[in-house]
């Protein structure tokens, strides 16, 4: 794969790590007691959609092929016909809802398609997303499972994510959730499934995938940024919290370099040096892509080494600090580089 290339669930073939979540579903779909609703939960980045599209994947394979007996495991053909429809969007019996465009850039990719010039990754994520997904998204669920299947084969719907439905469209979504039709799954994809209405809740079979070790989430990253060197690949691989997700995206922004100088100022404690605080408060501030960076990463070193402290308590009540200056920021409009040199300030102290 090249250096760089946008990994996605929909153009991703492997998965590392949730095998048990795999064989869960292999055995349920061996036993032929597949539930027709599935609710895969977990942190963020850790394989849910990539399992989700994987096993969709499959039993699209196995409608289309019509074997019969026990399936070995879930893997399919990368080159097959089912796996290039789903990658583009266009099998007849697999469909996605997830947050829409807002109108107006909803409107720029039908005009592209109308005029055969699709735009590209760059052009697609600079586009804007509605807030939740829309009761009229939902409602594109009942007239997809209205038709037959393609060759009598399995039909398959993916939430992504579940969490993003508002009160309307997470009641449209549990009518159908009472009454599937024969020969469907739906997969739902939830980081966050305790807030679902309970309902939606007990009529799914619930898949919770774990975090992945942290030398999976390092071979990993081997294979999708394979210019890392290794101490990166290491740095970047322990920040994740079992992430994959978050490990690329970390990779990406050059997380690692942040989160050296931050241990580095973190380490000098009070010897620390204002004109370094000053720096980093600088250019962790320069853009709110950096500000949010900065903030996560400062929250996450309170929250690995608070026990290194030398008092566990004050470090306690500086996190806290932290946590409620970072919202300030966002709800009273807060300088940000002000409110990092002060929460830097805080945590040279206690450290």
């Amino acid at each position: 794969m090249p250096d760089g290339e946008s990994i996605t669930p929909k153009n991703n073939m492997y998965l590392a790590g949730q095998e048990e979540a795999e064989k869960i579903l292999l055995n349920a779909y061996n036993a032929g007691k597949l539930h027709n609703s599935w609710l895969i939960c977990g942190a963020k980045g850790i394989g849910k959609a990539t399992l989700a599209y994987r096993f969709a994947r499959f039993l699209l394979a196995e409608a289309e092929r019509g074997q019969g007996g026990v399936a070995a495991g879930l893997a399919t053909n990368p080159q097959s016909a089912v796996n290039a429809q789903i990658t583009a969007g266009a099998h007849p019996d697999f469909k996605v809802v997830e947050r829409d465009f807002i109108d107006t850039d909803r409107k720029k990719v039908l005009k592209a398609v109308k005029e055969g010039a699709a735009l590209d990754e760059n052009e697609l994520k600079t586009l804007r997303r509605s807030a939740v997904i829309r009761i009229d998204d939902v409602r594109t669920i009942n007239d997809f499972l209205a038709k037959k299947s393609a060759n009598g084969g399995w039909r398959t719907v993916i939430v992504d994510s579940i969490d993003d439905m508002n009160t309307a469209s997470a009641n449209a979504i549990l009518k159908i959730l009472e009454e599937p039709p024969a020969k469907s799954v739906l997969l739902l994809i939830s980081h966050n499934p305790e807030r679902l209405l309970p309902t939606v809740r007990s009529r799914c079979a619930r898949l919770q995938l774990k975090p992945l070790p942290e030398n999976t989430v390092a071979s990993l990253m081997r294979r999708y940024r394979p210019e890392l060197d290794e101490q990166t690949v290491r740095e970047t691989a322990a920040l994740s919290a079992g992430s994959i997700g978050q490990a690329l995206n970390y990779a990406d922004c050059g997380a690692v370099k942040y989160y050296r100088n931050l241990c580095a100022l973190a380490e000098a404690g009070e010897r620390c040096r204002l004109k370094d605080m000053l720096a980093w408060a600088e250019a962790a501030s320069s853009s709110e892509e950096n500000f949010n960076l900065a903030a996560e990463l400062v929250l996450k070193f309170y929250s690995d080494h608070v026990l290194r402290s030398r008092n566990a308590e004050d470090t306690a009540r500086a996190w806290e600090e932290a946590v409620r200056t970072l919202r300030q920021v966002q709800s009273l409009n807060m300088d940000k580089k002000e409110a990092l040199i002060n929460i830097l300030g805080n945590l040279c102290k206690v450290m």
